[in-house]
């Protein structure tokens, strides 16, 4: 969430390591005059990926576009912690999309939307 949000700021994604999300919520303070903490950026993060994943359905996209490279589904990692290793995106998307509050075909639920104040906002979309 927190890289939506700086990468919403425009900013390079790499200064985020060095500043931290407190850094960037005072950036945020600064140029609208609204005061932001560290947990509000973690927020606008989420709102942007339920938006952008609203906006990728109503173009089309679905889960079968929620994947990765064959090579890395079918290659097991050559060193490493995670050597010998494939990607078991099969076990691990359903378990991310519920973390986002997504059905398990990746759509985010109404009450999800609900939570983030996107109800209104989108009217028909999923």
């Amino acid at each position: 969430n927190l890289n939506a949000a700086v990468d919403s700021l425009v900013l390079c994604r790499f200064v985020q390591f060095s500043l931290g999300d407190e850094y960037f919520a005072r950036m945020l303070s600064a140029v609208t005059g609204i005061p932001y903490k560290a947990m509000d950026l973690h927020r606008i993060g989420e709102r942007i990926w339920n938006l952008e994943r609203i906006y990728n359905l109503e173009a089309g996209f679905d889960a079968s576009q929620d994947t990765l490279p064959p090579r890395l589904l079918r290659e097991p990692v050559a060193e490493g912690p995670a050597e010998g290793q494939v990607v078991r995106l099969d076990e691990m998307l359903p378990l991310y999309y519920r973390a986002r509050g997504w059905d398990e075909g990746g759509r985010p639920e109404a009450g999800k939307l609900a939570e983030l104040g996107l109800l209104t906002e989108l009217g028909d979309a999923p």
